[in-house]
């Protein structure tokens, strides 16, 4: 039973690291550093940062064409550092999961994927600094991030009922449980959020937050023409330094816009799942939760334009697009009715 203990606390703190490092990536993003460290997996050829100025005039002679800002350059690290410390839970992870391929009910398929999205993510944290803020590549980077937070939710949920089932299995034999509809709902939401999240990867990968100044329209009287064809049309070249933007003004309102679009369509599709399953009945208090966190996130966007994007604001935005996703995930793992009737005859007998 230790080692069954064991295995949930792991996920638990990989879980919570994991949150830590999507949150960190979001906050070196929003502050300009992620080209803080222009090598990898050091930094100016250190794996710590160094103190003296001696030193960072030595580390900054490696790359003239980079300024050295050792905050920045910290921000960089820390979030490597972090990752990496994700990187090696996520591995014990997989290990014990092989080690229990035997055992029934426990998740080694998820265990062994997961480790195999931590090694990919991690050379896409490579290609974003060595191609110099590539958009897809960072977009692709944040996708990565969210869909690692988003299955160790889901492993969490399944090593929790392998490991009760192990203590009580009595009582799990006994007890009967069924589906709530309307889980196809949360799917379909759950994809189309991670869509929209994808849109505002790319609004930030290419700086285009700043590219409208009205709320409802880009501009009052409609004075920016937008470019659809120049804003989805991804920039592969390589070389090019992308922190800034590369794209023209048109096409970024064009980027931006979009994003909004998507915010209205996630408003109309969360009502509707949260309108089906009410009738299905699924628990008022959780479907209240999902409800808040959307007007709060769309709250956020608005509040955003409004103010210029400033960096409290991007950030608690970036945490609400986060908190949405994992709510939405969460909420899928709810489906599971207890028998009431076979609760009450298996705690008369058990």
């Amino acid at each position: 039973m230790p080692q069954r203990s064991a295995s949930v606390l792991l996920v638990n703190l990989a879980l919570v690291l994991a949150l830590l490092v999507v949150m960190l990536g979001g906050w070196t993003r929003i502050n300009d550093a992620g080209l803080g460290c222009p090598d990898w997996p050091g930094c100016y050829g250190h794996i710590v940062l160094p103190g003296s100025e001696q030193a960072l005039a030595q580390a900054q002679a490696l790359y003239p064409d980079q300024l050295l800002v050792a905050g920045k350059g910290w921000l960089e690290m820390v979030h490597r550092y972090a990752a990496s410390s994700l990187g090696l839970l996520v591995l014990l992870l997989a290990w014990l999961g092989w080690k229990r391929r035997a055992e029934s009910n426990y998740p080694v398929g998820l265990s062994v994927a997961l480790l195999i999205l931590v090694c990919v993510q991690g050379a896409f944290g490579m290609w974003t600094v060595t191609l110099k803020l590539l958009p897809i590549v960072v977009t692709l980077h944040l996708l990565g991030g969210l869909a690692i937070l988003s299955l160790l939710v889901l492993l969490r949920f399944r090593v929790l009922r392998w490991h009760r089932a192990a203590q009580r299995p009595d009582v799990l034999q006994t007890v009967a449980v069924r589906r709530r509809q309307g889980k196809g709902w949360i799917m379909l939401a759950t994809a189309v959020l991670f869509g929209q999240i994808a849109l505002g990867g790319w609004t930030s990968a290419n700086y285009a937050g700043w590219a409208c100044t009205d709320w409802l329209q880009c501009e009052q009287g409609g004075a920016v023409s937008l470019d659809f064809a120049a804003g989805f049309t991804p920039a592969l070249e390589t070389g090019p330094n992308y922190q800034g933007g590369h794209m023209p003004r048109e096409a970024r309102a064009a980027v931006q816009m979009t994003h909004r679009a998507g915010a209205v369509a996630v408003l109309i599709l969360i009502a509707l799942m949260i309108w089906r399953l009410g009738r299905a009945g699924w628990p008022r208090p959780a479907l209240v939760t999902v409800a808040l966190l959307v007007v709060v996130q769309i709250g956020l966007g608005i509040a955003n334009i409004i103010y210029a994007v400033p960096i409290p604001l991007a950030m608690a935005h970036h945490g609400g697009a986060v908190v949405l996703l994992l709510s939405l995930v969460w909420l899928s793992q709810q489906d599971l009715v207890v028998d009431k009737e076979t609760v009450y005859a298996c705690a008369q007998s058990c």
